[in-house]
């Protein structure tokens, strides 16, 4: 009895493989992965878009960032340069 069962689960297994094969396979379940597939591509537009302006703004921060780096150091440098001016004529 119990090889007749396992047989009947493969014949049944096998029958709606099949038939699953023919319904994934009809026309308008291709109709459907297209309009999926469609959907995929215009999110992966919409995303880059998104990660190109987010680029662009990452770039744009770097350089602010940097700017202000070199004014500081600038700003620092003559402040260095100041007190040297003031030692040398031995003003405090």
């Amino acid at each position: 009895m119990d090889i007749l069962k396992k047989v009947a689960v493969f014949a049944a297994g096998t029958l709606f493989g099949t038939a699953g094969i023919k319904v994934l396979s009809s026309r308008d379940a291709k109709k459907v992965y297209a309009n999926c597939t469609a959907a995929v591509l215009r999110a992966k537009d919409c995303v880059m878009d998104t990660v190109t302006t987010v680029q662009e703004n990452a770039g744009d921060i770097y350089a602010e960032a940097q700017q202000i780096n070199e004014d500081r150091k600038a700003e620092a440098e003559e402040c260095f340069e100041d007190e040297s001016v003031e030692d040398e004529s031995g003003e405090e």
